[in-house]
C-alpha cells in the first residue's frame, strides 16, 4: 500500500500540473475541464484510500486476511466515487454560473439553453441522497452484525454530509461551504475504505 500511495501521490501532482498546462482554470467551461477535474478527484480518492490503508496495515503489523468480503461495503466505494465526481461537476457549475437565489439556480439547471455543466449539476443531489441511504443501510447492517466504531463513524458522517449538502444548496455554494462539503466527503470516503477492510 505504501507503493500505491507513492504512485497516487505522483499522479496527483502531475494531474494538478495538467490543470494549469491545459488551461483548465479560471472561466473555462469546457467538458474537458469537467472530465479532467473528475479524473483528478478520483485520483485524490485513491490516494486518500491508499494512505488510510497504509496507516491501518502498518498499525496492525501487516495486511489482514478476512475470511469473507462484504459485497455490500465494497459496492459502497464506487458509489461514493460516483457521487464525489458528480459533486465536482456541480461545484464547477456553481463556480462558473453562480445563482443569486435557489429558484434562479433551479431555473438555470432546467433551462434547455443552459450549459451542459448546469444540466449535469442536478444529478449530484439525487445521487447523493440515494448513496446516503445506501451508506446508512450498510452501516446499520454492520452494526447489527457486530460492534464497530467505524460503522458508527460512517453513519454519522453520512448524515453530516447530507446536512452539509443541503446547507451548501441553501447558501448557494459559498467557497467556505464547498470546502467543508469536500472535507466531509473525503472523511466519509476514508471511513468507507476502512470499514470495507474491517468487515
Amino acid at each position: 500500500m505504501a507503493l500505491a500511495s507513492l504512485v497516487f501521490l505522483i499522479t496527483e501532482a502531475l494531474l494538478g500540473a495538467g490543470l494549469v498546462l491545459f488551461n483548465y482554470v479560471d472561466k473555462d467551461q469546457s467538458i474537458g475541464r469537467a472530465f479532467y477535474l473528475s479524473l483528478h478527484l478520483v485520483n485524490t480518492l485513491l490516494l486518500l484510500g491508499a494512505l488510510a490503508l497504509t496507516a491501518r496495515f502498518s498499525s496492525q503489523g501487516g495486511r489482514p486476511h478476512p475470511a469473507r468480503r462484504s459485497k455490500l461495503l465494497l459496492a459502497a466505494l464506487p458509489i461514493a466515487a460516483l457521487v464525489t465526481v458528480t459533486g465536482a461537476i456541480a461545484a464547477l457549475g456553481d463556480t462558473l454560473f453562480p445563482a443569486t437565489s435557489l429558484v434562479q439556480g433551479l431555473r438555470q439547471d432546467l433551462s434547455g439553453a443552459a450549459s451542459l455543466l448546469l444540466r449535469l449539476r442536478v444529478l449530484h443531489p439525487v445521487f447523493a441522497i440515494l448513496a446516503g441511504v445506501y451508506f446508512v443501510v450498510a452501516s446499520v447492517v454492520v452494526m447489527r452484525a457486530r460492534q464497530s466504531r467505524l460503522a458508527v463513524y460512517v453513519l454519522n458522517l453520512t448524515l453530516a454530509q447530507l446536512c452539509g449538502g443541503a446547507l451548501n444548496l441553501i447558501l448557494l455554494a459559498p467557497v467556505w461551504m464547498q470546502i467543508t462539503h469536500l472535507f466531509l466527503a473525503d472523511s466519509l470516503w476514508i471511513g468507507l475504505v476502512l470499514l470495507a477492510v474491517e468487515f
